[in-house]
């Protein structure tokens, strides 16, 4: 059950049998049906999640009320609002799983006990926010500098499962576009693979 999330741990940071055990005792799985809003605006994000199954996104609404997708996390990804989370602030995001989802679950209660009692678990962390941090960058850079039709290629390359779990109108969210845009380029890139 825990061999994904130990395996994603354990590229940082090796881990004694009886360190595994403390960190799985801290988890708390949470199996989530399609369509459940994790996170409002508003609220004070509560977790940090690691997805063991499913797809979900983060999202904000803009001031016309759209829905802005940020990001999409699937398999082996975490996901959290950080800044909420880290300082128990109002959120600004929307978590919303796509799909049925199983969710290994810290809250900041575990997470703080488990960087107690494993302190090394603060590497694992930081190179996930590092990790994000790069996404976002690549995000912002992708959003200025190229086309929509090149932000939609860069966008298969970092989710090529995507396109297949998730609704067009997701996926123009996410690259500032409308739903016609998607559905035109990916008939253009079919036509090209012919």
């Amino acid at each position: 059950m825990f061999e994904n999330i130990i395996k994603n741990v354990t590229r940082f940071i090796s881990l004694s049998s009886e360190e595994e055990k403390i960190f799985t005792d801290l988890l708390v799985c949470e199996t989530i049906p399609k369509k459940t809003i994790l996170l409002r605006e508003g609220e004070v994000c509560q977790f940090e999640g690691f997805i063991h199954k499913g797809c979900l996104r983060a999202y904000y609404l803009d001031d016309n009320g759209f829905e802005v997708t940020i990001l999409f996390a699937i398999e082996d990804w975490w996901i959290s609002d950080i800044a909420s989370f880290q300082n128990q602030k109002p959120s600004n995001l929307y978590i919303e799983t796509i799909e049925d989802s199983e969710i290994f679950m810290l809250n900041p209660t575990t997470k703080e006990k488990l960087l107690q009692e494993i302190p090394k678990f603060e590497r694992v962390f930081r190179m996930l926010v590092q990790r994000n941090l790069f996404t976002l960058q690549n995000r912002l850079v992708n959003t200025i500098s190229k086309s929509a039709s090149d932000r939609y290629l860069e966008f298969i390359k970092v989710y090529p499962t995507i396109p297949q779990r998730v609704a067009q109108y997701y996926i123009a969210s996410y690259l500032g576009v409308s739903k016609e845009f998607v559905s035109t380029i990916r008939k253009r890139l079919a036509t090209k693979e012919k």
